[in-house]
Parts: C-alpha cells; structure tokens; sequence
C-alpha cells in the first residue's frame, strides 16, 4: 500500500476525502505530504500545511471530524515520544526553561494582540452564556471570576500569570479590589503596568513561584497550562500558602481527557514550548490534601466559538501585518486557532474553572453560573 493509500484509509474513517467538496475534506497540492505526515505525525502535518503542501476547505471541521474518532492515535508520533520521554527525565519548566514561551509566543507584538483579543486583552476563553460579540463574552468572563471568587471591596487578590493585566485592571476598577499579579513576560508586564497605572495594582516581573504575602483570594487564569505535570503541585502549593484560612482559589485552565506528561510537537515548537494540558486526575492529585474542590465548571464549547472570533479578528486586520509577517506565519496562525477549535468541538479538550477553599466555607458554596 502507498503512503498516500495509506493516509486516505486514515482519513476516511474520520469522513475526510481529499480533493473532495466538504466542509471537512483536504486539498493536498504537493503529492510529498502523504510521506511527510507518515513520517512525522502531528509535526509533520503541521508544517506541511505551513509550507502550502496542503488546505482544507473549513480547518475546524477538519479537525473536528479526526478528533472525533480519535485519528492521532492510529499514526505512530515519534515527536510526541521523544517529548514525552524528555518530560519525564526532567522538568521542562524550571524558571529558567519557562521563559521560552514568552519569548516566542507572548512577546510576538503587543498591537497584534490587541486586534486580535478585543479591548479587554482576554487570552482564554471567552464565556457566551448571554453574549453577542467577544467583547461583551470577555467582560462577561472576567464578572463570572469575580463573583466566583466572591470579590469585595477592599480585598487583596494575587494573580498567578496575569496575561497584559485585563483581569487585574477588571477586579480593581469594578469590585474595589488590590491586585498583585506575576508575569514573566517582559513585554505583557510594561503593558499591563500602563493599563493599571492609577489603579491598586502592582505587576510583577516575576515567576508564580516567587509569589510571596498572605491574600483573601487567588486566581490563576491560564497558567496551568504552561506549568508542566512536574509542578501542577508547585502551583497549588504557591496558591495555598499564599491564601488567608478562609479565601478562596480559582484556577481556569484548559483540559485534557487523559494524563499525559508533554505536549503537542507540532504546539511544543511553534507555539507553546514546554505546554501540555492537566487531566482531572492530574489536577485532583495535585491539590490532594490541600484545598477543598467546591465547583468545577466546564464551559469547554466556549472556546470554539472564541477561537473562531480570534480567527476572524486575525483575518480583519490581515492587510495591516503582511509587511511584519510572511504567509508562513498566518498559516500557522491559522493552523494553531482552527485545529484548537475542532478539539473543543470534539470534547477532546475542555475548559474548566475550578473553585477551591482550605477548610471548606462554612454553609457551603453556591455555584456561579
């Protein structure tokens, strides 16, 4: 059987066709690619669809319809072994190690963001319960952490990994809060620190696990994800020391169906070196014998509809970025928002906000929805 045989049998159990007319189907324009995927899984995929060798008539879709029966598992990724074999060697995210992802990902360009996210800067994902546009979905977000946490006047909040301060600059302005967020992103930091300028905030160029001080409540907003399995422990560590006996700890991450120890190769080069996603397991190990887990929300399907308004800012503003950046790079924009979109939609990842307390509050936790 050829390589091309091959891929087409694969593809067909996911009702993919190539050269074909639906809204999942691929049109494969160097005859290269069927090789290049067989050889180099996940990586391999990518980058071809980087390099032009391949499109699909709707990249959601068709990522959609190969998550859905669960097609990386029949293609052998020698990427994702080497990464896990790597990960479970060493930590992939000391302080040192983590700043990678900052480098390459967050300090891109602070303009490109802000056409990109909308005006409240908002990196994850969005909440559409009584939403109409990503803007008021954001804000929507933002209130629904607030009054998850129980905010109120005058209480110190830490942010573990605060993005260019959108939750910090929410929180002080609207519930009267002080905010201490950590950030090891040179470029997220100086905006942030412009932003909450006037406001009861202080951004910290620090890592997580510098944190120091006592707080009535701590979030941490998308972090997890780029903590590494090795110190998912570490940062409910950082929360619990950090929060007063009877505060109260939020942590909104993305999720993984299984527990795995490394992430995506084709994610792990372009776009998240050294991330990968917790499981429920992971996460209830790690916080074992630490907090009380008082409201695990998954709004998951949220974020396929977020990623798609990114994608559609993204393509708004096209014209204005082609002379900072070549095809390539919209490509693998692209690539990286679409398939992460088809996951969601797939339930193969989720997104969940989890509530926790030292003690349990007294009388119980209502939950926010």
């Amino acid at each position: 059987m050829t390589s091309q045989q091959t891929v087409q049998e694969l593809l067909e159990r996911a009702r993919v066709h190539i050269n074909g007319s639906q809204s999942g189907d691929i049109l494969v324009h160097n005859a290269q690619f069927y090789d290049r995927v067989l050889a180099e899984g996940s990586l391999g995929l990518g980058e071809s669809y980087m390099d032009g060798w391949w499109d699909a008539n709707q990249l959601d879709d068709f990522f959609f319809r190969i998550h859905t029966v669960e097609l990386d598992k029949a293609v052998r990724d020698k990427g994702l072994i080497w990464n896990a074999f790597k990960a479970r060697l060493f930590n992939m995210q000391t302080q040192s190690r983590s700043k990678r992802v900052a480098q390459l990902h967050y300090d891109l360009n602070n303009e490109f963001y802000e056409q990109m996210l909308g005006p409240h800067m908002q990196y994850t994902c969005a909440y559409w319960k009584r939403a109409k546009t990503l803007a008021e979905a954001q804000e929507q977000k933002l209130d629904l952490i607030c009054r998850k946490l129980q905010l109120q006047k005058g209480e110190r909040v830490l942010e573990l990994g605060c993005g260019w301060g959108g939750f910090a600059h929410f929180a002080a302005a609207n519930y009267g809060c002080s905010v201490v967020a950590h950030n090891i992103s040179e470029r997220q930091v100086a905006y942030a620190r412009r932003w909450c300028a006037g406001l009861p905030v202080e951004i910290r160029l620090q890592d997580y696990r510098e944190a120091t001080g006592e707080f009535d409540k701590v979030a941490a907003i998308g972090i997890c994800e780029h903590v590494g399995f090795k110190n998912y422990r570490t940062l409910m560590e950082v929360a619990h020391r950090s929060l007063k006996p009877h505060g109260l700890f939020l942590l909104h991450s993305i999720g993984n169906n299984a527990s795995v120890t490394t992430g995506d190769p084709w994610f792990d080069k372009y776009i998240f070196p050294g991330g990968m996603l917790p499981s429920v397991a992971q996460l209830s190990a790690a916080m074992d014998g630490l907090f009380v887990m008082e409201d695990w929300h998954n709004f998951g399907t949220d974020y396929d509809r977020t990623l798609l308004a990114w994608q559609e800012n993204v393509d708004r503003h096209r014209a204005q970025w082609d002379k900072t950046f070549d095809e390539r790079f919209f490509r693998m924009w692209r690539y990286y928002l679409l398939s992460l979109a088809g996951a969601f939609r797939a339930r193969t990842i989720h997104l969940w906000q989890i509530v926790m307390s030292k003690h349990g509050l007294l009388g119980g936790y209502e939950a926010v929805r």
